[in-house]
């Protein structure tokens, strides 16, 4: 039985997934973890990468019961996007400013208007040119960029790769690079500003899935396994963001496809079939672990405040002195929703920690309204912080729309779907199609990675035949709102949009 390893270090979790050649899951682990404020930016230490990447390996190797000696091949992912620069000996230069930060609205602007194309500020060109523009003294250093995924993979291999996916969150790409015509007006910026560099000489060079990118080294296999137990040697396929597992794990990188991952953050993907008529801020365009163009829209902030007031009530159970399993919490909290009133009882609510530029907010601060009149309700509220959380996500999906891009199936993942129906309901009201969820909607990133690293034994095929194979018997749902849910969720995003002001004077006031 062959065992592939696949890692996805996400925003509140690191996971870890070992399935055999048939894709089968046959352990896993997992480490949890948060990012802090620091400086006024979102970052995680290095050490936490480290002491959270061996954490979650050694969970599942205790899951498996049995020492890993050898793997037949690993994949790793991670949260896209961000800054990570080292000087001309590896040492990391600042800390890792995470997609999380809003810092960069100028520098993305500016680059927008340059190139001729939506730069968001989570990408990590627009995090360099910030610096330049800040006159940071690290810029003078910096020899190599890459990803939090590209960096576990160079630690582990020694090769300064990212698959294309992820590579699309750092700066433009086209037929599997970089974007020529547009470096070169990005290098004369950079030239303006007296920053002799060329940004294609710091990016890792970009890999499409299946291609070779490296083997586990001995001082990779020591980082990964502290006991000492697992040996160099096994193949790594291209490592790749959190976007492109979940597109491999929902089996969403054909064209007119599209998935949603719903987690910390949130983002919906749809595979194109032509590029978009315009630039449009709230279209972030990436590409598949295979290089077909995807529209993204992301929003920054999704499940953090639903799990804030879930910690809540988990208390208040306490205090009564009884306990409750945290999923079962979620699930009822979840399910309560649905004795929620029509106007949802004259609440309205932001779940924003961070900035959204979805809605133009460089600034977050969660938020709740009640009219006066409203019924706060426990149905309610919940009701209230599954809508908040698509909130921005449902304005951003309006520019898509404009844009008639055509989607023929929506599958979600991630742990908003983890409750049969309530979340796949919500999220079919807000974006108006019907969303379909799958048996692994829970854990698909780690479980995506880790079939990129199985197609890398594979790769004969392509990936969506590959992918077609892997999926033809999976057990999913697909869930279709009621006309009675849409008005709902129409009701409620009419009165939130309403209230963006008082939530943007409240972030820069408080």
């Amino acid at each position: 039985m062959k065992k592939i390893l696949g890692i996805e270090l996400g925003s509140t979790r690191i996971k870890a997934v070992l399935i055999d050649e048939n894709a089968r899951v046959i352990a896993q682990g997992s480490h949890e973890w948060e990012n802090k404020l620091e400086n006024g930016l979102w970052t995680y230490s290095l050490d936490d990468v480290w002491q959270g990447l061996s954490s979650s390996y050694a969970s599942l190797c205790q899951n498996y019961k049995e020492p890993i000696e050898n793997l037949d091949a690993i994949g790793i992912s991670a949260m896209m996007h961000g800054y990570l620069a080292f000087d001309k000996n590896d040492e990391l230069l600042v800390p890792f400013r995470t997609w999380r930060n809003t810092n960069t609205a100028e520098a993305a602007s500016e680059l927008t208007s340059a190139l001729g194309f939506n730069m968001p500020q989570r990408w990590s060109a627009s995090h360099f040119y910030q610096a330049v523009l800040n006159k940071e003294e690290h810029v003078k250093d910096v020899t190599f960029l890459t990803t939090l995924a590209g960096y576990v993979h160079w630690m582990l291999t020694g090769e300064r790769v990212l698959g294309i996916g992820d590579a699309a969150g750092m700066f433009p790409t086209i037929d599997n690079t970089y974007d020529k015509e547009k470096l070169e007006i990005y290098n004369s910026l950079l030239n303006k500003h007296g920053v002799d560099k060329k940004l294609e000489e710091l990016l890792p060079k970009a890999l499409y899935a299946g291609e070779f990118a490296g083997k586990l080294t001995e001082r990779g296999a020591r980082l990964l396994d502290k006991t000492g137990t697992l040996k160099a040697g096994a193949p790594l396929c291209p490592p790749e963001g959190d976007a492109g597992t979940g597109m491999v794990a929902t089996n969403a990188v054909k064209v007119h496809t599209g998935n949603v991952s719903a987690g910390t953050s949130a983002f919906a993907m749809v595979v194109l079939d032509k590029p978009l008529s315009k630039v449009n801020t709230t279209i972030d365009v990436v590409a598949t672990p295979t290089g077909k163009t995807v529209a993204m829209v992301h929003a920054n902030n999704f499940t953090s405040e639903i799990n804030a007031w879930a910690n809540l009530f988990e208390e208040v159970i306490s205090l009564a002195g009884a306990s409750i399993k945290k999923g079962e919490l979620f699930d009822r909290l979840y399910e309560i929703s649905a004795k929620s009133d029509s106007d949802v009882g004259g609440l309205v609510g932001y779940n924003f920690l961070s900035g959204e530029p979805i809605v133009d907010m460089e600034a977050g601060i969660p938020m709740v309204l009640r009219k006066p009149g409203g019924k706060l309700t426990l149905a309610n509220f919940m009701q209230l912080q599954l809508y908040s959380a698509l909130g921005a996500m449902s304005i951003g999906m309006e520019a898509l729309a404009e844009e008639n891009v055509q989607i023929e199936d929506i599958c979600g993942h991630g742990g908003f779907f983890k409750t049969p129906f309530v979340g796949a309901n919500a999220m079919s009201a807000a974006l108006g199609a019907p969303i379909t969820v799958m048996k692994n909607a829970g854990e698909g990133g780690a479980w995506g990675v880790s079939l990129l690293a199985l197609y890398e034994l594979c790769s004969d095929i392509t990936l969506d035949d590959f992918l077609g194979n892997i999926f033809k018997d999976c057990e999913k749902e697909t869930v279709v709102a009621s006309s009675e849910e849409k008005e709902k969720f129409a009701r409620f995003i009419a009165e939130y949009k309403k209230g963006l002001a008082v939530e943007k004077l409240a972030a820069n006031t408080l």
